[in-house]
């Protein structure tokens, strides 16, 4: 039957619009076209199609579909072709067409789904795919179809798990390719299992070292769980094969970014195009990058703000709001520190600040047991140990206080206001020579314009303490350090 043929010919069409398979039409006995003979028509429709040529691709195909107006085949590759043309309300009519005529063929069916989800129409989407699945069990692109929408709609778990064993099924068949490896990553990812998304993706990438969409997907993943080496390895290979495009360019900053490479990252960003450059998203991370977000404008948080409600899991976004927050809004800016830390809790930055936040607002004690998680994977992290210092000497456990600031002498000498703390918590000890000796040596470093109450404070208590020392009071016995 000829539209069974003709169906075989362009079944690669449900893939790529723009991948015409040709197929063997009759010819003049000279090799020449007749002008009345609809199949030949459709034949240059699909050269034309190949070539990139879609204005004359569909003029072809219209041509044919006139002489023979119960042509299945010429109205999908004509649906086809005007989606490329972005005349997408008669690519519909198109595809409906092919299916009136030949409701027993399930690329039609995974055409106007891929289409009604562009139109953002997702439940009359999902209930044509579903049926392309029906019709034939080995589309696996309308199952990549079904699988991006549900993603999309965040569908139930127990959808995704249906879902899922049946891309279980097209991954294990000879029909098995990259995508539908990424289709099941991202459903695994979806069911919070990452040990199978990061091997679905492995064996994607395997398949096709240069599939941007896998090497993006295990990129996000490897960084999601600090292995940053890894993810930068796999997002510089996804912006090489993209030919650095925008998206693959900015996922790279990202990534350098939540590894502490800040000037990689800025570099990233300077090699974009001037219109990416101008984007929301590059200047909300540019910003992050290059300005103190404890001091950003007004204007910079609305900018945030807005690109929040666009990208509400952004945790460098999160974290830059919760800095700008810090003094107007403690609350809010912890509850966005939090968020940051929870979305990628393997980078220290993040829970850096949220620590710092936890400090702001008086909850010491979260906040030392998160510090000293950080400490115990970055154990040079000077802002977390003065930050762990602090928390200590508010919960009055003095002696760790004191090993945290001795720390930070050991890296800054020259901080002075270290002694200062140092010796108030000898002197609540009772420690009195050890608060004395540390007095004096803050007395002599501290700058008089940065450090003028403490120094009042200790000049108020020095005499006092000096008689103590004389006779003999405080701990018998001096406490190591």
């Amino acid at each position: 039957m000829l539209s069974r043929f003709l169906a075989h010919a362009i079944i690669f069409l449900s893939l790529a619009p723009l991948c015409v398979y040709p197929i063997h039409a009759q010819t003049n006995s000279d090799g020449s076209a007749t002008e009345d003979d609809p199949v030949q028509l459709f034949q240059q429709g699909q050269d034309a199609h190949e070539a990139g040529d879609l204005k004359r691709a569909v003029e072809l195909y219209e041509r044919a579909i006139k002489l023979r107006p119960e042509f299945p085949e010429a109205e999908y590759q004509r649906a086809s072709a005007l989606i490329t043309l972005n005349r997408l309300p008669e690519a519909e009519k198109g595809f409906r067409r092919a299916i009136e005529l030949q409701p027993e063929w399930s690329l039609p069916y995974t055409a106007l789904g891929k289409l009604l989800t562009r139109l953002e129409r997702f439940d009359e989407a999902e209930t044509i795919l579903s049926h392309a699945r029906e019709l034939d069990k080995e589309n696996i692109a309308a199952l990549l179809a079904l699988t991006d929408l549900s993603l999309h709609m965040k569908a139930s778990r127990e959808k995704l798990q249906a879902l899922l064993e049946e891309l279980k099924g097209a991954t294990e068949s000879r029909q098995s390719n990259a995508s539908a490896w990424i289709a099941r990553g991202s459903i695994e990812l979806a069911l919070e299992n990452k040990t199978a998304a990061a091997a679905s993706f492995d064996r994607a990438i395997l398949l096709d070292n240069q599939n941007v969409a896998a090497l993006i997907e295990r990129a996000k993943l490897r960084a999601s769980a600090g292995n940053y080496e890894g993810a930068l390895e796999d997002a510089v290979a996804a912006n090489r094969a993209s030919h650095s495009s925008m998206s693959t360019s900015l996922l790279l900053a990202q990534i350098y970014a939540q590894a502490g490479k800040a000037d990689e990252a800025v570099k990233t960003l300077d090699a974009l195009d001037e219109a990416s450059k101008r984007l929301p998203e590059v200047v909300a991370l540019r910003n992050s990058l290059q300005k103190d977000c404890g001091n950003s404008t007004a204007e910079d948080r609305a900018a945030t703000e807005a690109l929040l409600k666009k990208e509400p899991r952004n945790a460098s976004l999160l974290s830059c709001l919760g800095a700008s927050l810090r003094t107007s809004d403690a609350a809010r800016s912890l509850e966005l520190y939090r968020q940051a830390a929870e979305i990628e809790p393997a980078n220290t930055h993040y829970a850096t600040g949220y620590a710092a936040a936890l400090i702001q607002a008086r909850r010491f004690a979260e906040a030392v047991i998160i510090l000293r998680r950080i400490l115990a994977v970055e154990p040079n992290n000077f802002v977390a140990h003065s930050n762990l210092a602090t928390a200590l000497y508010e919960l009055k456990q003095f002696p760790d206080a004191i090993n945290e600031f001795n720390w930070l002498l050991a890296t800054k000498p020259d901080l002075a206001v270290a002694y200062y703390f140092i010796a108030t918590a000898y002197d609540f000890l009772g420690e009195y020579k050890e608060a004395l000796a540390a007095y004096e040596t803050f007395l002599a470093k501290a700058d008089a314009q940065t450090n003028q109450l403490e120094i009042d404070k200790v000049n108020l208590r020095l005499p006092g303490l000096r008689n103590q020392v004389k006779r003999g009071e405080g701990a018998k016995k001096g406490r190591k350090s």
